[in-house]
């Protein structure tokens, strides 16, 4: 039925709202992406959601600015939980983001949305990530967004990998992070990392794609949670 759009649907789903809001323990965080993409791609499979959500109208179920720029990040950042072999403190344990970070920058970057894994973690996730920031640029293209916005995006994000490896260089950095995750803050974790670049991006295509009032909230919002009903 759903390969005939028999089951679509035009009003907004309560099963394609994932909530991020508030979110700072990092296992707590990986552990609802990895509960929120499956659930996102089966929506996908069965025809309720028109994908990507770069593509929505506001008739479209979830077509509104909110949805748009939600699913967009979800889109990009579905590929972490996508690696065969979970090593989750490569992204989020403070002892092990010196090698996840010197690991990604070691890697060659590719451009591909479409990828095969290695079945080695440490590997995987750069390709994951690489293939995010990939699927946004795609995004950003088709959805007409400031080409200017997404210049360089696999450069710029390097460059911040660069930034948090002096980070965590420094003496106290993972008593530092801990601090600031007790105090409700994100430190330079790589997944926190990604997750920051992926919002804003996501952003910067559903201000492209929304209508102007839409794009006007958009663009004083940090978040998808920060948005008014």
């Amino acid at each position: 039925m759903a390969t005939f759009g028999w089951t679509r649907v035009k009003k907004p789903l309560d099963d394609a709202a994932f909530d991020f809001g508030g979110l700072t323990d990092p296992s707590a965080f990986l552990a609802t992406l990895d509960k929120a993409v499956p659930r996102y791609l089966d929506l996908v499979d069965n025809g309720a959601l028109l994908y990507p959500a770069c593509k929505r109208k506001p008739a479209d179920a979830n077509g509104d600015v909110r949805a748009i720029w939600e699913h967009t990040r979800l889109e990009a950042m579905r590929y972490l939980p996508l690696v065969p072999r979970q090593d989750p403190p490569l992204l989020i344990n403070p002892e092990r983001q010196a090698e996840m970070i010197d690991a990604f920058l070691r890697q060659r970057p590719h451009e591909n949305t479409i990828i095969d894994f290695t079945g080695t973690a440490i590997e995987d996730y750069g390709i994951a990530i690489y293939a995010g920031l990939n699927w946004l640029n795609h995004c950003g293209t088709r959805s007409g967004a400031d080409p200017q916005k997404f210049s360089g995006t696999l450069r710029s994000f390097r460059r911040v990998m660069v930034i948090a490896r002096q980070w965590w260089a420094i003496e106290g950095a993972a008593e530092r992070c801990r601090q600031m995750l007790q105090a409700g803050q994100r430190p330079p974790l790589v997944f926190f990392l990604l997750w920051a670049e992926c919002t804003n991006l996501a952003r910067e295509i559903a201000i492209a794609v929304a209508p102007d009032d839409g794009a006007l909230r958009l663009k004083s919002a940090h978040d998808p949670e920060d948005l008014a009903p």
